[in-house]
């Protein structure tokens, strides 16, 4: 079985084709980093318009690639949500139009749904395992429990883990995109210097806050009456270590309601864009470990936005005999635990 899969939900323009063996048999992307650089964040429009010029494109080259043509695929997956909607919908509408043509079945893919099933196409994890997703957009724990089966633990109460690093680099001047910025600069930083708070420490649950920490990131560079480069490098230290401490501390609580509820479970998963931090990965395996599990992350190219894990989504429900219609939504959210109570910013409001 192969599957097409193509992922347009932010400012990565892919596709990919994947088969049931958990191989990558081809992949092609196109990185919007340079055009969105100049306003230190994604634009919804340029995003939507890059996706319009080159989608078609890498589609073509995909197959080149592997060496295939469409006769030889078992089905197309898109995203289809969420993300920003211009970006899915052009996606989306590619994939209809393929599976259309060559009458070949459609999957319409949770973007998150893609990330909460990506350690199974690098790893071949066996279910249950606990998921911790951070990104630009999102920051949430959650029980993977099965394709298609998602418990939310925790999730954040105001903004997302990789929003607040991309603000954090913006106020610290240190580039675009913001998370790699900020731990480079951490690298050479002094952690101690600044006593930052960690917003929700120590409280029972698994939620998450960071918008209290960018304010105290704000207030800490305002007393700095002509901060130097190592100031800077020192903020950012002392703000990567206070979100290390967040999240460890988040997920271990989650942790001790996961082995509760699923004793045999073996792994923490960590995805999503952020997951690529060093210091984060650091912090969290020591927390798995403590909790008697093991950590897993998944290569980084599987940790940022991509097709292979949108293809492997596919797939997986494709197995389980579902497919969507041609009808299928574009949706700028889409909770993957609808029976989870909506939390604004997180990327899981219905």
């Amino acid at each position: 079985m192969i599957v097409l899969g193509i992922e347009t939900s932010c400012d990565e323009t892919a596709c990919a084709l994947v088969d049931a063996n958990r191989q990558v048999l081809a992949e092609a992307l196109l990185s919007q980093i340079d055009e969105h650089r100049p306003y230190l964040g994604v634009v919804p429009e340029i995003a939507a318009r890059a996706h319009i010029s080159h989608l078609d494109g890498l589609v073509r080259a995909c197959m080149r690639q592997a060496g295939l043509d469409f006769d030889a695929i078992d089905a197309v997956a898109a995203t289809a949500g969420p993300g920003l909607i211009g970006g899915v919908i052009v996606g989306l509408l590619t994939a209809k139009g393929i599976a259309l043509a060559t009458g070949k079945p459609l999957v319409a893919v949770n973007h998150l749904e893609g990330h909460a099933l990506s350690p199974r196409l690098s790893h071949g994890l066996p279910f249950p395992y606990l998921l911790l997703l951070v990104s630009g957009g999102h920051c949430q724990l959650l029980v993977v429990e099965d394709v298609g089966r998602y418990r939310r633990l925790g999730t954040t109460i105001d903004d997302a883990v990789g929003e607040a690093f991309d603000k954090t680099a913006k106020l610290l001047g240190l580039g675009y995109p913001g998370g790699p910025a900020v731990e480079r600069a951490a690298g050479t930083g002094r952690p101690g210097r600044f006593d930052l708070p960690r917003p929700m420490l120590g409280r029972p649950g698994a939620d998450f806050s960071f918008s209290g920490l960018k304010t105290a990131v704000r207030q800490a560079l305002a007393g700095l009456p002509a901060p130097s480069e190592q100031d800077r490098r020192d903020l950012a230290a002392a703000f990567q270590e206070a979100v290390a401490d967040v999240l460890a501390d988040r997920a271990a609580n989650a942790i001790a309601i996961f082995r509760a509820r699923h004793p045999g479970g073996r792994h923490l998963v960590l995805a999503g864009g952020v997951a690529a931090n060093m210091r984060l990965r650091e912090r969290l395996a020591e927390v798995a470990r403590a909790g008697g599990l093991e950590l897993i992350a998944p290569p980084p190219a599987l940790c940022t936005d991509n097709a292979a894990m949108i293809a492997w989504a596919g797939l997986e429900h494709l197995r389980l005999g579902r497919r969507d219609g041609l009808d299928a939504p574009a949706r700028a959210r889409w909770p993957l635990d609808p029976t989870a109570p909506p939390a604004a910013f997180a990327g899981v409001k219905a």
